[in-house]
């Protein structure tokens, strides 16, 4: 069973249908791609994932369950994280204490019997992604490219099975890209992680992608490999032009 699947997802804004019947599946240990041109839904079904986004139809199942009418607090507590397009950071406060605030608030979970240790938690994860250099740096100060680790970093200290990130590469030089790829496969290969990733960034996505959904006009034109996706003729016409563009 997947960790993730989106059921015939329909969402529609007065007579506009932003998603329409929409399936996709994210599996633990796996990263997934979802892209697509700009306004093809991706973000849109992100938001149904969270529960920002009511739907009009269809169903999501996270881990089994049919959670489509729970609240994003809740799914949350399920062990469901993102990020988003816009970074969302504390940019008054360092690094250490924009991660630190997340596993705070994970111990105040009346479900959990289990509380971390929030200091050693916030130091491991830290490492864990490579900010130890600017740790006790304001975010506000440091380069964008790093603070979309920051978020991937306080999403980790939840504790999830699954991570949504939408365009985490956003502002990331191509050093950064690449030892960013090489962290998200470490986190679902090492850690059991399912993840899926909304980027533009086609390169990453096909290198680190084991199975891409592609979105346009709020459709799922193709689904597959990335071999597949990256010569599919209706993928190309869409959106990724030839495929020696994408590497």
């Amino acid at each position: 069973m997947s960790l993730l699947e989106t059921v015939d997802v329909k969402v529609k804004f007065g007579g506009n249908v932003a998603l329409n019947d929409v399936s996709i599946s994210v599996e633990a240990g796996s990263v997934t791609g979802l892209i697509g041109p700009n306004g093809a839904g991706k973000t849109t079904l992100f938001n149904t994932i969270t529960g920002l986004q009511p739907l009009t139809s269809g169903k999501i199942v996270f881990n089994g369950k049919d959670v489509t009418k729970e609240p994003p607090h809740k799914r949350t507590r399920m062990g469901l994280a993102r990020t988003f397009q816009r970074l969302e950071l504390f940019t008054s406060l360092s690094v250490r204490d924009n991660v630190r605030v997340a596993g705070e608030i994970r111990n105040r979970w009346s479900f959990r019997t289990a509380r971390m240790d929030v200091n050693a938690e916030t130091d491991r994860i830290i490492q864990l992604v490579g900010l130890a250099d600017v740790a006790d740096r304001e975010v506000g100060e440091i380069p964008t490219g790093q603070a979309r680790v920051v978020e991937l970093a306080r999403a980790l200290m939840i504790q999830p099975t699954l991570l949504l990130l939408d365009e985490p590469a956003s502002g990331q030089t191509e050093e950064e890209t690449e030892q960013f790829g090489e962290l998200l496969k470490d986190l679902a290969r090492n850690d059991g992680l399912g993840i899926c990733l909304v980027e533009h960034d086609m390169a990453l996505v096909m290198k680190v992608c084991e199975t891409i959904h592609v979105l346009d006009f709020g459709i799922i034109i193709s689904s597959g490999t990335a071999d597949y996706v990256r010569n599919d003729p209706t993928v190309i016409d869409a959106y990724l032009g030839s495929p020696e563009s994408v590497g």
